[in-house]
């Protein structure tokens, strides 16, 4: 049974740090909205929605009630089974959302391009973006998503799950939006930067998600808990004759 925190609380440092990766998590929750950010720029609905999401994760970090802005760690073991806590099922939920859906609707728009030279970002943010979280949403529900299920059993594993996903659509849509970018600088247009925008996806996705579940990549080892290995070893305890 391997633990995954020695320490009894968490720094003052550790907790602040976590609080930009979830400002981030709900400020780009929206679709319509993020997308209108990357298209068009920074507007006044930004700014609005911006400041309720800093004021209302503000608070509940403040509150101790955002993951990794606790006082003490909650995951003390690698996933030994204990109620999963609302604000972690609905953190985690909104959190795959953002690496999920903007990926593959990233994926069905670039292979599209590359199919008929035609460019359907804007509808398919429009037709399913909202469709595609609320299938999310209903996995949660399902007691599915990862991280966000009703108890904290195998969460070594299923933190390792989530960083793959991260590892995986990071650095891809990175690299995704500069071959768009720069190839239409090139000079390159409709099927063929499609094609070139294809390729890349394939080649770094495809490079990093093999990484990742080969467990090379970093956080991304996968650990079980053993629960009949720590019944016995508590019955043990409660009765040392048997030792």
């Amino acid at each position: 049974m391997k633990q995954v925190v020695t320490r009894e609380r968490n720094k003052g440092y550790y907790r602040l740090n976590h609080l930009p990766i979830w400002l981030w998590v709900f400020f780009i929750l929206p679709g319509h909205l993020t997308y209108a950010l990357y298209t068009r720029g920074f507007d006044r609905r930004h700014a609005a929605w911006l400041a309720i999401v800093f004021v209302v994760c503000g608070w509940r970090a403040l509150a101790g009630r955002l993951p990794g802005c606790e006082p003490q760690p909650y995951i003390t073991h690698w996933g030994e089974r204990q109620p999963n806590l609302p604000y972690r099922v609905v953190c985690y939920t909104a959190a795959w959302i953002d690496l999920l859906v903007p990926f593959g609707l990233n994926v069905i728009g670039v292979a599209i391009a590359a199919a008929s030279g035609k460019w359907m970002m804007a509808q398919l943010y429009q037709w399913l973006y909202y469709p595609l979280a609320l299938g999310i949403v209903g996995a949660t529900l399902a007691n599915i998503t990862p991280r966000a299920r009703r108890t904290t059993i195998n969460e070594g594993a299923e933190r390792a799950w989530f960083y793959v996903a991260i590892w995986v659509v990071v650095p891809t849509q990175t690299v995704s939006w500069a071959v768009w970018r720069f190839g239409q600088k090139a000079g390159l247009a409709g099927a063929d930067l499609g094609r070139a925008g294809l390729l890349a996806i394939l080649l770094v996705g495809g490079t990093l998600l093999t990484l990742g579940l080969l467990g090379r990549l970093p956080r991304t080892a996968r650990y079980y808990f053993d629960e009949s290995a720590a019944t016995e070893q508590n019955g043990s305890q409660m009765n040392p004759d048997k030792n």
